[in-house]
């Protein structure tokens, strides 16, 4: 039994488990391998005991956090996961982001629900065009960035030459915690920057399914001397030196704003440096902090409950058509079966079934705290970016990204009998949030869809077609752009509109898709009274 909100042995409590809680994402361009270092991370979490790398797809060996077939048949995440297990007295809840640009949206509304960032650079490449996106977003966020260069077992670019991209590229300096031991490419291990010590990881067999036996001590050790030759000593020596006299030393003040990242160097494909960066990682992150809201602000230990949707998730188990709301605790306690405020629409919903997850292992929670990510099972109450709370301390949480479509697609099933399959299909889907359904007025065949990227459109139809059994077709459109207008202007108070496409999104607004952004200049032009917006306007509360 929890003690009663208002004393405080509650308060005490609140503090404690939030204190221990750390909530972050990790984020890269493609093929970094960023589902494998999840994987690691579990693995020296005890979470997990053998690793299954995306890269070995002959076997049925899977990463952990990519459950879906279509990831499992393309070795690539395309929907975000949550993973909660705990290491060293913490906390730890992992957001797994997908890897591929078209669903770049799913990851922005993660990073809200994070308190910190793994931005994980692979070494020979550098920082990559989808790493730059998403490093904005976290500094617009203000999350705190930690960096992972991987791939240190082949060949790499100079660590202080990718110091320098870090810098030059995304703005940000570098504080290295660790630095490889090796020359050219060739490096066995990493030096404690802080403790000086030198732990040199014995290569293996187990491909990184195991964890990665180490040698440690002091670089004068005969432990560490008779391993390394003098040349490479000598090397690291001179490394280091300069690394003190021009490199940046350690400040959680500007780590915390964004101005440093602390920097570590390993392997995630080997374990090499997975271990020491996740334990100085969860030393150094933030535990969840106060979150803003329309009202002001809440912090973590305040007794009154509040969480916001993140992320909906259909079908996690076909069988089922089950629907899972993924929510953020930040402040109070989340108990079991307790009945809160859905502020969208004013009403009281009891969250029910309350789960944790590691990918598609569940397990029933009974109480969640600050920093914590649990999946409610919804009926279609709640949606993405929606917040509940205590009725007596209402609050609302807002600042969701909406991204405008790119591309537009006319969406219809191949066969009518499969109409009710469809509609269902399609609306749990936009659900979600990787794509926008629109309508158009008397026709019920068939929907436009909209979406960032090509590939969003082939997850689409391959979903559609595995859960709900429903083959569909998908005519390209030749539109690239939509607008929507402030009040909602509907199109008869519109001039010059022959070339624009009127639709109505889910919120029964008007959208006018346009063929290209001259276009769209034109259509403004000629309408100089209306105000017209890239993305949908923002509900409020009292909408």
């Amino acid at each position: 039994m929890l003690p009663a909100h208002d004393t405080p042995a509650f308060r005490e409590l609140l503090h404690q488990q939030v204190e221990k809680r750390r909530t972050f994402a990790i984020i890269s361009h493609p093929d970094a391998d960023k589902t494998t270092l999840t994987e690691k991370l579990l693995l020296y979490g005890g979470a997990i005991r053998s690793a299954g790398s995306v890269k070995a797809r002959k076997s049925d060996k899977h990463a952990t956090s990519d459950w879906m077939d279509i990831e499992k048949q393309r070795g690539i995440s395309v929907t975000s996961s949550a993973m909660q297990f705990e290491f060293d007295g913490f906390r730890i809840n992992i957001l797994d982001t997908p890897g591929h640009q078209d669903f770049s949206e799913d990851t922005y509304r993660v990073l809200v629900a994070a308190d910190a960032a793994v931005m994980l650079i692979d070494a020979a490449k550098g920082v990559e065009a989808q790493t730059i996106k998403l490093f904005k977003v976290c500094r617009m966020r203000n999350i705190p960035i930690f960096t992972f260069v991987n791939k240190m077992d082949r060949a790499a670019k100079d660590p202080f030459a990718l110091m320098e991209e870090l810098e030059q590229v995304l703005g940000i300096r570098s504080c290295p915690m660790n630095w490889p031991i090796g020359i050219n490419g060739n490096y066995t291990g990493i030096f404690d920057r802080e403790t000086e010590i030198a732990h040199l990881f014995i290569k293996d067999n187990a491909h990184g399914t195991k964890k990665l036996e180490v040698v440690s001590g002091k670089l004068t050790d005969e432990a560490i001397t008779s391993r390394l030759d003098p040349d490479i000593i000598s090397s690291l020596k001179d490394d280091l030196e300069l690394l003190d006299e021009a490199g940046d030393p350690f400040d959680a003040q500007r780590v915390a704003s964004g101005e440093l990242t602390p920097m570590f160097f390993g392997s995630a494909m080997t374990n090499f440096g997975v271990e020491p960066f996740l334990k100085k990682f969860l030393e150094l992150a933030p535990p969840p902090m106060e979150r803003k809201t329309l009202e002001g602000s809440v912090s973590p230990e305040n007794p009154a409950f509040s969480g916001f949707v993140f992320k909906i998730q259909a079908n996690m188990d076909p069988k089922h058509h089950d629907r899972i709301a993924f929510m953020r605790i930040c402040s109070g306690v989340f108990e079991k079966g307790m009945s809160v405020l859905h502020r969208q629409s004013g009403k009281m919903i009891r969250l029910s079934q309350p789960q944790q997850f590691l990918a598609t292992e569940r397990t029933t929670v009974e109480k969640a705290y600050p920093g914590d990510i649990i999946g409610i099972f919804d009926t279609g109450e709640l949606g993405v970016g929606d917040t509940v709370c205590d009725k007596k301390h209402p609050v609302t949480f807002s600042d969701f990204p909406v991204f405008p479509p790119e591309l537009f697609g006319r969406l219809s099933p191949v066969s009518s009998m499969k109409r009710k399959q469809f509609l269902r299909g399609v609306g749990q889907l936009a659900q979600e949030g990787a794509i926008q359904v629109y309508s158009q007025p008397y026709i019920m065949e068939s929907f436009i869809i909209g979406a960032v990227g090509q590939l969003q459109f082939e997850v689409l139809k391959y979903r559609l077609q595995k859960e709900y059994n429903v083959d569909v077709r998908l005519e390209q459109l030749p539109y690239t752009t939509a607008r929507w207008t402030e009040n909602n202007t509907p199109p008869e108070d519109l001039v010059g509109i022959d070339n624009a496409l009127v639709v109505y999104d889910v919120k029964k607004r008007p959208v006018y898709l346009l063929p290209n952004e001259w276009q769209a200049g034109w259509l403004i032009e000629r309408n100089p009274k209306v105000k017209f917006l890239e993305t949908p306007p923002i509900i409020t509360v009292d909408e």
